[in-house]
């Protein structure tokens, strides 16, 4: 293969490491922190801190175990193909179209949640309008290169940093100066209110889903090494700032939302930071916070279709199948974006609309069931492939090669399973998240069926 030919079917690296800080930053803080925190705090109460605390150290530990792999080889378009050499083709398979699934469904699940937090401002707007601009605008986005789609991201990802920093900040202030609300006074014993374990350890238990739920993306980083200028640098300074980013943003806000207004009066409907500022009587404040959850949304929906179309075209790449379809998809465009994986992951996501048009008031808990369910297999291969690669290693000693080592392996590997496996009991306990199981348990049976009946 001439050298033309191989940087035409190579992907731009365009991704400087600002971009892909913000990407790893933005990625996990999006509906399941803005939105569905609401539902996690109505089951857990003021526990649900220690909820995220544990998921936290897992995800970090997971990530760990993720950067590990990527630096291994920069050469490898996505962590999928490191699932693949390490657990085989067949689960590669399976994981690869569960991940692009996975992130059509947080796609979906950020389309729906644009059309809740449109409505803060026009209560009579149908969810699925504002689903198709964003959809079109972010086509736009993902079509062009991807300097473009990291420059965007990187902006979406600062107005939300900020707006957490600033709303933290403001939980303090109203603390101190114990501002009056209409149902008592801003104070840290709003969070003692009914006690630390209100529902009991039910409550807390089955709050993780959301929980679970709010740090899915966090692997995200995975999809971008062949498009990273100087990965071998900026993997591991992302990675390593995720114990910081979950004490951060996802304890110390629901903290601030907590101590600002009692946990029992917000409602599991809605998003709290936007119900907290309404309700004690800032409605400017409201709509500041409605329209950096809007572009959380936005920015996570972003993420997906940047996900997805990369996953495609990874896929499309991988397999031996010479047909009409797979060398569409393999198509990338003159400024080195597989376009054609973007357009035809669009039109999947798209599917959201109408499911907001016909199923409007319970779609987005299902989608973030089934996306939970999926992520859990996936990070689990994760685990898995990390457990046979660091055996591979010690197997040909060469530990000294190990330029980024996962923290108490293999400890921290099994804690890793042992906990995804606890989560994944836990969806059986609720109806919506137990369909939710089934129907992924159903979709890697297939998979796995699928890519069984094809020849070797």
């Amino acid at each position: 293969m001439s050298d033309e030919q191989q940087n035409n079917e190579q992907l731009s690296r365009g991704l400087k490491a600002r971009h892909v800080q913000l990407m790893a930053l933005g990625g996990t803080i999006g509906t399941g922190l803005f939105l569905g925190s609401g539902q996690s705090i109505h089951l857990a109460g003021p526990s649900i801190i220690f909820a995220y605390l544990i998921a936290g150290i897992a995800c970090f530990l997971l990530m760990r175990a993720l950067g590990e792999l990527l630096l291994s080889d920069l050469n490898c378009h996505s962590y999928i193909e490191f699932i693949t050499r390490y657990l085989g083709r067949k689960t590669g398979f399976v994981a690869g179209w569960t991940y692009w699934i996975c992130w059509i469904c947080i796609a979906m699940a950020e389309v729906t949640a644009s059309g809740l937090y449109m409505q803060f401002w026009f209560p009579n707007l149908p969810q699925w309008v504002t689903g198709v601009v964003l959809i079109i605008l972010l086509f736009l986005f993902n079509s062009l290169n991807v300097g473009i789609f990291g420059e965007a991201e990187f902006w979406f990802a600062i107005i939300k940093v900020v707006a957490i920093v600033i709303l933290i900040l403001v939980g303090i202030w109203l603390v101190i100066i114990n501002y009056k609300t209409p149902v008592g006074h801003s104070s840290v014993m709003n969070l003692f209110r009914g006690g630390i374990f209100p529902h009991g350890l039910k409550g807390f238990l089955l709050s993780f889903q959301m929980v679970i739920f709010s740090f899915v993306g966090i692997e995200m980083i995975g999809m971008t090494t062949s498009e990273t200028q100087d990965a071998k640098k900026v993997l591991p300074e992302s990675i390593n700032e995720v114990p910081l980013r979950i004490i951060l943003f996802y304890v110390g806000s629901l903290i601030a939302l907590m101590c600002i207004y009692p946990w029992n009066y917000i409602s599991a409907s809605s998003s709290p930071f936007v119900q907290v500022f309404q309700n004690i009587g800032i409605r400017s404040a409201a709509a500041i916070i409605n329209f950096v959850v809007l572009t959380a949304a936005a920015s996570s929906c972003n993420s997906g279709i940047f996900t997805t179309g990369r996953m495609l075209f990874s896929l499309a790449s991988d397999t031996k199948s010479n047909s009409k379809f797979t060398r569409y998809l393999k198509q990338i465009s003159k400024h080195q974006i597989p376009i054609h994986a973007i357009f035809i992951s669009i039109i999947v996501i798209a599917i959201s609309v109408l499911m907001n048009l016909l199923l409007p008031g319970i779609i987005f808990t299902f989608i973030s069931s089934v996306a939970t369910t999926c992520f859990l297999f996936i990070w689990g291969t994760i685990i898995v492939s990390h457990l046979k690669y660091r055996q591979k290693v010690t197997k040909n000693n060469d530990e000294n090669k190990l330029t980024f080592k996962e923290p108490f392996y293999p400890y921290s590997d099994y804690f890793v399973l042992i906990f995804f496996a606890f989560v994944g009991i836990i969806l059986l306990f609720k109806t919506e998240t137990l369909i939710a199981l089934i129907g992924s348990v159903i979709w890697l049976i297939l998979l796995y069926v699928i890519i069984s009946m094809k020849r070797e």
